[in-house]
């Protein structure tokens, strides 16, 4: 197909969702993609703050919008592309997710934490929590609505075509949303990770830059301060004087300065049961909630019942978000995966690329 075609289909989409655009990479090979414009803390729900989020600011610069795969990212040529009634790429690892992204050109990357919390964090405040395919080939609270199977396990429905739900698995509920952010493939994120329990991560949303170093030796990698929230250079053990680090507590996970219960194994629970101790002041609190990684909203049941996974006590793991074919009422945007060796490459995991204009 030329690309004047192209043109001809991006006006055509554009005609119906406005939000919706086709872009291109460096081949002219186009993925469809979700326009989100700037947003400050007091629009995603965080208080009254003009700040705007990090998912905006990029190596210094505030962007005026994102654009995020509207579909699961398949790979074509070792590329990421967005594209619907599809089977979303999976068993892909961390590092190859990363590079099939930026291998599209400037402005292209894997979609960031900061990124992917302010989707969740625009549905919490706009009161929509995205239903999707997390009990083999449906949502567990929907018995009549399906999409397209892809892939079967055990005999049993496991991913789907990429955007064939319902519009209930759309971000916003609506057509011109953002699909199947609630199961189908959990999904690698970049710019965070746990080090023996110490979260760190790339300031803002540097991790979107096509040169961001995210490999385990990277000095982009930052602590958090508990009192501050500033960005502080770790000490490479997980044991930085005052940083943010994951704790279990009576069988839930917090955020503290210090870690009492550390294992190299999964733990979880539920997102709404996360907690803070009081080590971790109210500035820094507000850097855990506008990174998805704490609650802001108190009011029970807010988070559907999502599901916090995490493992202390490796030398590294990185994060994946949204939850599987298998994840039940666990799933959704605020399910989050921080038990992830980068190198895995499980079926159940894939990825979903993001762009910003460079």
């Amino acid at each position: 197909m030329a690309v004047n075609n192209f043109d001809l289909a991006n006006l055509a989409l554009q005609s119906i969702l406005p939000n919706n655009e086709m872009l291109f990479d460096d081949k002219g090979m186009p993925s469809v993609m979700v326009k989100i414009p700037k947003m400050t803390y007091a629009q995603l729900g965080l208080g009254d703050s003009t700040d705007i989020h990090p998912a905006f600011i990029v190596n210094g610069v505030t962007k005026d919008a994102i654009w995020i795969s509207k579909y699961q990212n398949i790979v074509q040529g070792g590329r990421a592309y967005s594209l619907p009634g599809r089977d979303p790429k999976a068993s892909i690892n961390f590092d190859s997710a990363r590079a099939a992204c930026t291998a599209k050109g400037a402005g292209w990357h894997l979609m960031t934490r900061a990124e992917w919390a302010m989707i969740a964090l625009w549905c919490l405040k706009n009161g929509f929590q995205p239903k999707g395919n997390n009990s083999y080939g449906k949502d567990s609270s929907e018995s009549i609505y399906r999409a397209i199977p892809t892939y079967y396990d055990s005999g049993k429905v496991a991913r789907v075509a990429t955007g064939t739900g319902p519009v209930t698995w759309s971000h916003d509920g609506t057509p011109a949303g953002i699909w199947d952010l609630n199961g189908n493939v959990s999904e690698w994120v970049g710019g965070i990770r746990l080090v023996k329990g110490e979260l760190q991560i790339i300031a803002n949303n540097d991790a979107a830059m096509v040169n961001a170093d995210q490999s385990a030796t990277s000095s982009a990698w930052k602590a958090i301060d508990a009192t501050t929230g500033a960005l502080i250079t770790p000490d490479g053990s997980g044991t930085t004087s005052n940083s943010i680090k994951l704790d279990y507590v009576s069988s839930h996970w917090q955020w503290d300065t210090t870690i009492s219960s550390s294992s190299d194994s999964s733990r979880n629970c539920s997102f709404e049961s996360v907690t803070c101790s009081a080590n971790i002041a109210a500035a820094a609190q507000l850097v855990l909630q506008a990174l998805g990684l704490f609650k802001y909203d108190n009011t029970s049941g807010a988070y559907s019942g999502d599901y916090m996974y995490a493992n202390n006590g490796a030398a590294e793991r990185s994060f994946y978000c949204g939850g599987y074919w298998n994840s039940s009422g666990n799933a959704g945007v605020f399910y989050l995966g921080g038990n992830g060796v980068r190198s895995n490459t499980y079926a159940p995991i894939g990825f979903r690329s993001a762009f910003y204009e460079a």
